[in-house]
């Protein structure tokens, strides 16, 4: 949109687009149609400022139909279509969180003390993290699965897995980034190459 600026995040859904400004406020444009721009205004094709009146956010991330915001006090913000409870129905006493992601269906969020919590569409178990899963440092909503990058290096993945994409392929380590799509998961490791599976 005209006159954007002081942008330091940007993220991106179906058919909405999310940005984040130096001051803690969120901008947003595209269609409306569930209410993934705001929850109070409504139209196919608009443009619309400061989403919520949302201050003091530090990340944001858009899903098809619904975005997330992170708070500077460790809360998520969710606003969007609700269908299979994607938002806004953040998980009662969600706090502590310092990472989010929304994927096609489902939301994940990183907490500071390396634990994840899923919400939202779950008939393949994308939103149930193992047990006993710690030590996170990125995590990663796709389409109907779910990835998390660990501090050693080590990849886990579950949900959906019709084409092996949570098939983390044996040994793989050095990890530093993740990525992929619905049916594919992708891994950046330190050495600069990618392994893909799915």
């Amino acid at each position: 949109p005209s006159g954007l600026t002081d942008v330091i995040a940007v993220a991106s859904g179906s058919y909405h687009s999310l940005a984040l400004q130096s001051d803690g406020t969120v901008m947003g444009w595209g269609r409306n149609n569930y209410s993934q721009l705001d929850p109070e205004y409504s139209c196919g094709s608009c443009t619309r400022y400061n989403i919520l009146g949302l201050t003091d956010i530090v990340a944001i991330s858009a899903a098809t139909f619904h975005s997330l915001a992170l708070k500077s006090d460790g809360t998520v913000v969710a606003w969007g279509s609700d269908w299979c409870g994607f938002s806004p129905d953040i998980p009662e006493g969600l706090s502590d969180v310092i990472a989010i992601d929304a994927g096609g269906n489902h939301n994940l969020a990183l907490k500071s003390d390396g634990t994840v919590v899923g919400w939202g569409r779950n008939n393949y178990g994308q939103t149930d993290a193992p047990e006993g899963l710690t030590n996170v440092v990125q995590i990663q909503a796709l389409g109907d699965h779910s990835m998390a990058l660990k501090s050693d290096g080590t990849v886990v993945a579950w949900g959906r897995n019709n084409h092996g994409q949570t098939n983390v392929p044996d040994g793989l380590s050095d990890a530093v980034g993740l990525g992929g799509a619905g049916g594919h998961s992708l891994v950046f490791k330190s050495d600069g190459t990618v392994i893909g599976f799915g």
